[in-house]
């Protein structure tokens, strides 16, 4: 009998999925308990639409993310700190800096755990990346002047 699972169940399957399983265990263990749903014509309908609207929000979301990495790649975020003797900063520039810095000067918003930098604690021209979406990436430069 064909189900579809409405949780996930151990060794069957996870939710959403269309899976077979034998006609005693659907209608004495999963029907019961809510774990499955007949794949009748309706269900069917349903699991379809949910499958492609799944797919045109993955679509837009990488074309955004496609569109602000084409804003970003290249491009150099200056962040201004202060320093000490010899040019060594006082603490380091973190990416939470850098993702305050980019919403000023590009206006895009990023979360700061997408931004991957090396540790910044003294001034110069540093290689940064920023992972937007699975699969879409930008780098960029952060260029750190005193203060």
């Amino acid at each position: 009998m064909k189900v579809i699972l409405t949780q996930d169940v151990k060794g069957l399957g996870k939710k959403g999925e269309l899976v077979n399983a034998s006609d005693g265990y659907a209608r004495n263990f999963l029907f019961p308990r809510n774990l499955a749903a007949e794949a009748n014509s309706q269900a069917m309908t349903e699991l379809k639409n949910r499958e492609n609207s799944k797919k045109h929000k993955i679509d837009v979301e990488t074309q955004e993310a496609k569109a602000s990495a084409a804003k970003i790649n290249g491009k150099t975020i200056k962040v201004t700190a202060k320093a000490g003797q010899g040019g060594r900063l006082f603490g380091s520039v973190t990416a939470k800096e850098i993702a305050a810095v980019m919403k000023t000067q590009l206006g895009i918003d990023i979360d700061k755990r997408k931004i991957t930098v090396d540790d910044i604690k003294a001034f110069g021209t540093y290689p940064a990346t920023v992972k937007l979406y699975q699969g879409v990436t930008a780098d960029f430069s952060v260029m750190v002047s005193e203060a």
